[in-house]
């Protein structure tokens, strides 16, 4: 047994040691021999821990509503019922835990309301709390989370997206969902009307774990933050809030937060990570409560709207008061279509939860602004997603929540875990991890293992925690062709020099390499057909490779060819160089502003730079140089159709959907040849960095203009950028 669980295991001893002094006993026999020995001192019971701090929480709050709701007995002949006891009275959650010999995982009775005195220590300080390990949501989704699981039992709600959809499945397959559906018999004949659906009270549960346990309604084809880790130490409920008073550590979070000696000064707190305007009120300085705020407002009349339209009555909403949406009438609102009560209930649960905006904020936007959406609204001044590296909801960070049957698996690959975790690049630098290639071609990591997966980067996955908020010094990064650069360059001694662009690069590398692909073609004949040859992906934004160019081999060089190294793009101050000269480092949006400062407009699209030559052979030598690369890049395509057409079929490409390279059927493309599959890399790589007219845009032209040569296109229209002779 852990030294916790033994301590824990102490403390309910000495509760039960507290609750039997306070019975007393019962009478018993007076001896028949008279006393022969001295009485024995009485021995003190010691004090119960953390009594007082109970004492003033809201679980003890005997007089609430939430324990006094089922006191009249009229209403409530059976007292607090089998659905309510759970979490509303000590007894009902042992019940639950089975500690009553029961089965556990349900409340077998109900619990008389004179026994609904506040959450007492042993509902939670006893032998099943102890090896309690995990909690089934609404959904049916089970979580492990250890001690937490004691308070995330009652705080998880008491509906889901699952029961939102199986309410609405009464009415039929094809249901209208802008119609309210006539009555329908249930297994008890009894006629029942589609209705609204309540979350229940501070669902922060819920809140936290996002899209993991579907709290909200979350709506098809759309894809959801999942459990908000916010820093380690501070992405439980424990973590963040005391016990056994219950109160917000608001002591813990004035360490990192500025100006918070309150809990509502949590209201105006806002990590470097939120940078979308979400309300569109045009203030992306307020705090997140006040972003969910405003999505709020948006949503409620946006509700009223519909509600007059497509239910013909009015709607009006009380927080306060049950049923919570009412009708002109001060009644239960009447006329629910599917679309309204998917709407109506996000709203609810964005209410219900009044920590909600620190709970899981970002899940929280996503609700309403689907919600929003989906009952009509205008959503195209609103934001739901973060940047890159903080979009928590986006596929490279929510790739790895299913497995191929649509089980659970939240465990991202080794070879995906440095880039697409929060802990993954620290892990890689800390353990000395290395990019390398494999005999067969392809690209791996070393120093890392497989890893839950992430809810979007955190702070430390770039800065030191340990001297938080330096950042961690990297000296040089090994790219996939298993080439050494590094941003900072060398010093005096030919050593490296740290810079934090090499943050950036450590991922923005791209996966694949001249060196990757020539070991996986070797000793295959270009212009045949060979079923062991596959398309291989350079991936997502390949940045680092662009900037370096043939330093690195990132794109397929052809022998005999030579190609630009690193790009310095204003080398004469030393500027504009780097990651973060161009890129705002959170937001990682281009610092377009800073275009101004040499070029004549703030369009990148638009500047030329000295790129004086007709690169692509149109004419135009005053078209930006994006012009230039997009050209060759249709050229390149066009040329890959020919040559595939006449070498084994039609192909097509789709940068959205992988594996990008189709053939006819709308099938993976399977006929390559190694000459066609060098082509097709380069062509994938002109369009996974998006920014390369930036980053190396003569390193891409000579690329675009090989490949289209090399696959028997013409190229005598085309200038080739030349590299300049060595000094």
């Amino acid at each position: 047994m852990s030294l916790k669980k033994l301590l824990v295991l102490i403390g309910v001893m000495l509760v039960v040691a507290v609750a039997l002094a306070a019975c007393g006993g019962a009478a018993t026999t007076a001896p028949t021999a008279a006393a022969t020995e001295a009485p024995v001192a009485a021995v003190a019971l010691p004090e119960t821990p953390y009594l007082t701090e109970w004492q003033g929480s809201a679980h003890n709050n005997v007089t609430g509503e939430q324990f006094r709701h089922w006191d009249d007995v009229a209403e409530n002949p059976d007292g607090v019922p089998t659905s309510c006891a759970k979490c509303h009275t000590s007894t009902g959650y042992q019940d639950f835990l089975g500690l009553d010999g029961s089965e556990a995982g349900k409340v077998d009775a109900a619990v008389p309301a004179a026994n609904a005195q506040g959450i007492q220590c042993v509902a939670c300080h006893n032998a099943g709390t102890i090896s309690k390990t995990t909690v089934v949501f609404p959904s049916g989704v089970e979580i492990k989370a250890g001690d937490d699981v004691r308070c995330m039992e009652c705080h998880q709600g008491r509906e889901s997206k699952v029961s939102i959809d199986k309410a609405i499945a009464l009415f039929g397959e094809n249901v209208d969902v802008d119609a309210v559906p006539a009555a329908v018999k249930d297994a008890n004949g009894k006629d029942v009307s589609l209705g609204f659906k309540n979350i229940h009270y501070f669902a922060a549960a819920a809140t936290l774990y996002g899209g993991m346990t579907h709290g909200g309604y979350e709506y098809e084809g759309m894809t959801y933050d999942s459990k908000n880790t916010h820093v380690a130490g501070f992405d439980s409920c424990t973590g963040c809030h005391d016990p056994h008073t219950l109160k917000v550590r608001v002591e813990k979070c004035a360490e990192c937060h500025e100006g918070v000696a309150t809990v509502d000064d949590l209201k105006n707190v806002r990590m470097v990570s939120s940078t979308p305007d979400y309300d569109g009120d045009g203030n992306t300085e307020e705090g997140m409560f006040y972003e969910i705020e405003g999505l709020q407002t948006i949503l409620l009349a946006e509700i009223q709207k519909y509600a007059l339209a497509k239910g013909g009555a009015e709607i009006k909403y009380d927080a306060a008061t049950y049923p919570y949406f009412m009708g002109a009438d001060g009644k239960a609102y009447p006329t629910w279509t599917p679309r309204l009560l998917k709407a109506a209930y996000n709203y609810q649960v964005s209410i219900k939860d009044p920590g909600a905006f620190a709970h899981g904020n970002k899940y929280i936007v996503q609700l309403l602004v689907d919600s929003i959406k989906d009952i009509g609204g205008d959503t195209s001044k609103l934001a739901r997603t973060d940047a890159g590296h903080f979009a928590g909801d986006s596929m490279p960070f929510r790739d790895w929540d299913f497995d191929n049957d649509g089980n659970p698996l939240y465990t991202v690959p080794f070879g995906c875990v440095k880039c697409h975790t929060a802990q993954g690049l620290p892990t890689f630098l800390k353990d000395g991890g290395t990019t390398v290639v494999t005999s067969n071609g392809s690209t791996s990591t070393t120093g890392v293992q497989s890893m839950p997966s992430s809810n979007g980067f955190m702070c430390t996955t770039c800065h030191d925690g340990a001297a938080f908020p330096e950042r961690y010094a990297v000296a040089s990064v090994v790219f996939p062709s298993g080439k050494t650069v590094s941003l900072g360059g060398k010093d005096a001694d030919g050593k490296f020099v740290a810079d934090d662009g090499n943050l950036c690069i450590s991922c923005h590398m791209g996966r694949e390499s001249t060196s990757s692909m020539n070991a996986a073609l070797r000793g295959k004949d270009l212009d045949t057909v060979d079923a062991g040859v596959r398309f291989k992906n350079i991936h997502y934004f390949a940045a680092g490779a662009t900037l370096f160019g043939g330093d690195v081999q990132g794109a397929y060089q052809y022998e005999g060819k030579v190609y630009l190294g690193q790009n310095m793009h204003a080398d004469k101050d030393g500027k504009m160089n780097k990651c973060q000269d161009c890129h705002d480092v959170h937001a990682l949006k281009p610092k377009v502003e800073s275009c101004e400062t040499c070029h004549d407009t703030k369009d990148p699209t638009a500047i030329r730079g000295d790129a004086t030559p007709d690169y692509d052979g149109d004419g135009n030598v005053t078209e930006g140089i994006k012009g230039e690369v997009d050209t060759l890049a249709e050229a390149l395509f066009a040329q890959i159709q020919t040559y595939a057409a006449a070498n084994g079929g039609e192909i097509k490409y789709d940068s959205a959907a992988y594996p990008y390279y189709f053939g006819a059927d709308g099938k993976q493309y399977a006929t390559w040849t190694p000459r066609l599959v060098k082509a097709a890399f380069n062509y994938q790589y002109s369009q996974k960095d998006p920014g390369a007219f930036v980053h190396n845009p003569k390193y891409v032209i000579q690329f675009l203009i090989d490949s289209i040569e090399d696959l028997g296109g013409n190229v005598s229209t085309y200038t080739r950028p030349e590299v300049p002779a060595a000094k």
